[in-house]
């Protein structure tokens, strides 16, 4: 059976690349071969450069209507392709179908995020700022847009960028991850059949070598970068060296405290299924809990319940969590939790020998807890990204603050509580970006803008909401002042600078 190779896609057209080198996808829960990927010549990088900086002088004249018509024209077309956009999903990163479906949801919330840049690119105006004089702001595209994405989704980073940037009137170029890029191919396919012009939107895959091309080009004015930590510095500081507007989302620490107070079948079920949910592999998932005082009682039961979570391959409706993405990050895994162990934790759930009956090849990692964990352990320093949940005691919530507040990264944290004085506390006192309270994954709807923070993000400006149309435009400043056809300023030469 032959292999179906990934394309290029440059100036709206398929292109199977001329390179020598290709990288197998593999199917996480088998091994199979289910795709080939190129790494693409410097030719092509730089043809799909051309091709976005040719049609930026076309695109970025077109009306904010007609730019809204296609988006809405996207979404349409995704939701009618949900099934199949989820199922290439699970084949290549191994996620649950039922989480799989879940992404493209959230893919369409950023999509239709980008259908409101009628009402999000507006300027601002002031008639008679000084006598007979408007001042007025226009919101303007930059140029051409570069993506660069993580494998853990490969449909919602993407929308992420693309849609809002090319909504803006900005052309772009997408680098996906090459663990997992079917589904993102067949993204951009839809978004090319519900409109978007020849060039506009570009697709080319490789390593450092073609990244670092891409950042370098003249015609690329910014980059938006969401993957691993050393990855995304990298990206942002050879982006600003280049004189490029850059963000970076990149790894994180997610912490839940648990108070008495909380309600503890919820509080149990959702700190499960964050912890564990897509195996561990989101930037939001909470890999620590810090239990409050008496809520220590309840490990026994998040222990039974954590033993009971389903492991199997992604087309297993059932299966909770299925397995990681590659046989490399279930090594680097298994060393963690190893390490865990070494550095004197209590394993209270090993699934460092996880078998899964018919998939002897799979990437299965089982759920994993430990207790008695310290701050200065690896795994609680590093991001595991996988299946893997550090228990805390406290016996404040001040304690648990402080605990937070003292990690390096500030992506997500979230409060089980009944309390809203605790809440509110919590809340104001916290040194992350993004708060959940009695919600374990705190990442709000598109129309809200991604707010991670200090070690979990480089720029100022996050993906989504608001902010998402203020990275992806520069303001223009116009003053303006207009005189009658048969106006007479005599002969005096103003050299003041005030205007009344």
């Amino acid at each position: 059976m032959s292999v179906k190779e990934i394309p290029l896609i440059i100036n709206g057209e398929k292109i199977r690349s001329t390179t020598d080198t290709w990288l197998d996808v593999l199917n996480p829960a088998t091994q199979e071969v289910v795709a080939r990927v190129p790494m693409a010549t410097k030719e092509e990088v730089a043809a799909a450069v051309a091709s976005a900086a040719e049609a930026f002088k076309t695109w970025s004249k077109v009306s904010l209507t007609n730019r809204m018509r296609i988006m809405l024209n996207l979404q349409q077309l995704v939701r009618e392709h949900t099934q199949e956009l989820a199922e290439l999903v699970t084949l290549e990163h191994g996620k649950t179908l039922p989480d799989a479906e879940g992404e493209v949801g959230r893919s369409l919330e950023a999509i239709e995020n980008a259908c409101s840049v009628t009402r999000l690119q507006l300027g601002e105006m002031a008639n008679n700022a000084a006598t007979g004089v408007d001042t007025y702001t226009l919101n303007k595209p930059i140029g051409v847009g570069l993506g660069i994405t993580a494998f853990n989704f490969p449909l919602m980073l993407p929308s992420f960028m693309f849609p809002p940037a090319i909504a803006c009137g900005n052309t772009f170029i997408l680098k996906p991850s090459e663990q997992a890029p079917s589904s993102t191919i067949l993204l951009v396919e839809l978004a090319l059949k519900a409109g978007v012009p020849v060039g506009v939107l570009n697709v080319v895959h490789g390593g450092p070598d073609v990244v670092n091309q891409l950042i370098e080009a003249d015609a690329v004015k910014a980059v938006s970068f969401i993957g691993s930590t050393g990855v995304g510095t990298h990206v942002y500081n050879h982006a600003t060296k280049h004189g490029k507007r850059a963000q970076s989302m990149m790894g994180a620490k997610n912490h839940m405290v648990i108070m008495p107070d909380a309600n503890k079948d919820r509080a149990i079920n959702d700190l499960l299924g964050s912890a564990f949910g897509a195996a561990g592999q989101r930037c939001m998932a909470n890999p620590v809990t810090i239990l409050v005082g008496k809520t220590r009682d309840w490990l026994p039961e998040i222990v039974e319940r954590a033993k009971l979570m389903k492991v199997g391959p992604g087309t297993q409706r059932d299966a909770d969590l299925g397995p990681v993405v590659s046989p490399q990050a279930k090594a680097r895994i298994i060393s963690l939790l190893d390490s865990g162990v070494e550095q004197g934790a209590t394993l209270l759930v090993d699934g460092r020998n996880c078998q899964v009956e018919g998939y002897p090849n799979g990437n299965f990692v089982g759920p994993t807890l430990f207790t008695n964990v310290t701050t200065d352990m690896d795994i609680y320093k590093q991001e595991i990204f996988g299946p893997a949940l550090c228990v805390l005691e406290v016996e404040t919530l001040e304690e648990a603050i402080e605990i937070i507040n003292a990690n390096p990264n500030g992506n997500g944290t979230s409060i089980f509580t009944s309390s809203g004085w605790n809440a509110r506390k919590f809340e104001n006192e916290i040194d992350v970006g993004q708060v959940g309270i009695n919600v374990p994954i705190p990442v709000p709807v598109a129309y809200f803008s991604f707010t991670g923070s200090r070690g979990s993000k480089l720029g100022d400006l996050g993906p989504n909401g608001k902010q998402v149309i203020s990275f992806w435009t520069y303001t223009k400043s116009v003053t303006a002042r207009w005189f009658e056809p048969d106006h007479q300023d005599g002969k005096d030469i103003h050299t003041t600078i005030s205007m009344k």
